[in-house]
């Protein structure tokens, strides 16, 4: 059964796209967003059926846990535990956008994103769809809308292309203004560490905790 595809172009689309997708989520469907890096394929984090299929879709194992979006900044608290002092000021500059947080997760969450080793990977998009489903659903776990091995889809249609016989709704938010996944950082221990350079600078980080006399870790390259 192939996804139900949403335009967004007025405010009544936008509406019914936004009603589709979190009635979708609820029944433990999969469903096709915007966001501002690049379009992702989303599940309910807290159903584990559903967060399964959503690895299965993409050809995942659960090696591979999805990062959750949220809505607001202060969700950050409620999935996260023992979050360093670091970690507030690069919320603060950073969220929403293209910054995802790995944290120590909550022990008391009655879910299972897969192989975590006790952490969650958190992220505030900065895309208005995003977050007005966000509102509705909850967290969300979220990963690039493209099958293993493939380029994340930039719009609707790739997305479409790669998922649209795994998901119920497709939302179409035009052309991704990203195009680049997140950058992801480690902020499990004492300093933070990057674990993806993406579309956020290690130097623009280092800028923000330069206050706290820290700078981000970078894993040696091979030059």
């Amino acid at each position: 059964m192939s996804a139900e595809r949403f335009p967004t172009q007025t405010d009544e689309e936008r509406e019914a796209a936004i009603d589709a997708a979190s009635r979708a989520v609820r029944r433990g469907r999969l469903v096709v967003l915007p966001t501002d890096t690049v379009y992702g394929v989303g599940a309910d984090a807290f159903d584990p059926d559903a967060v399964a299929r959503l690895l299965a879709a993409k050809g995942r194992g659960r090696e591979m846990p999805p990062p959750v979006l949220v809505g607001t900044k202060g969700t950050l608290d409620a999935l996260a535990t023992r979050v360093p002092a670091y970690v507030a000021p690069l919320v603060e500059a950073f969220w929403p956008g293209a910054l995802t947080v790995v944290c120590h997760q909550q022990p008391s969450l009655q879910w299972d994103l897969g192989e975590t080793r006790g952490t969650v990977a958190v992220r505030m998009p900065d895309d208005d769809l995003a977050r007005a489903l966000l509102d509705r659903t909850g967290p969300l776990a979220v990963s690039s809308a493209n099958l293993s091995g493939r380029p994340p889809a930039l719009d609707a249609d790739a997305a479409e292309e790669m998922l649209g016989e795994s998901v119920a709704v497709v939302i179409d938010g035009g052309t991704s203004p990203g195009g680049v996944a997140s950058t992801i950082i480690d902020a499990t221990g004492e300093r933070p560490r990057l674990l993806r350079l993406g579309a956020i600078a290690v130097a623009d980080l280092d800028a923000v905790l330069a206050d706290l006399e820290l700078t981000v870790e970078t894993e040696p390259t091979d030059a």
